[in-house]
């Protein structure tokens, strides 16, 4: 399941429990929080996928555990 599979009435309905549980007070935190998660998860994913290098031959190997 994706992103996209969710649709606007379904952010509109998450966006509302997140104001009830936490309250608007609250919500610019949440946001930040959520946005701080999300870059980290993509630094994360962008060197998991730069562990492949190319070698000599330009051929792609990827490094495991022992070789580091």
């Amino acid at each position: 399941m994706n992103l996209a599979a969710i649709g606007v009435p379904g952010l509109i309905i998450i966006l509302v429990i997140v104001l009830i549980l936490f309250g608007p007070r609250k919500l610019p935190e949440v946001g930040s929080a959520v946005g701080k998660t999300l870059a980290e998860f993509k630094k994360s994913a962008k060197e998991v996928m730069d562990d492949e290098e190319k070698n000599d031959n330009g051929e792609v190997k990827k490094i495991t555990s022992t070789e580091k």
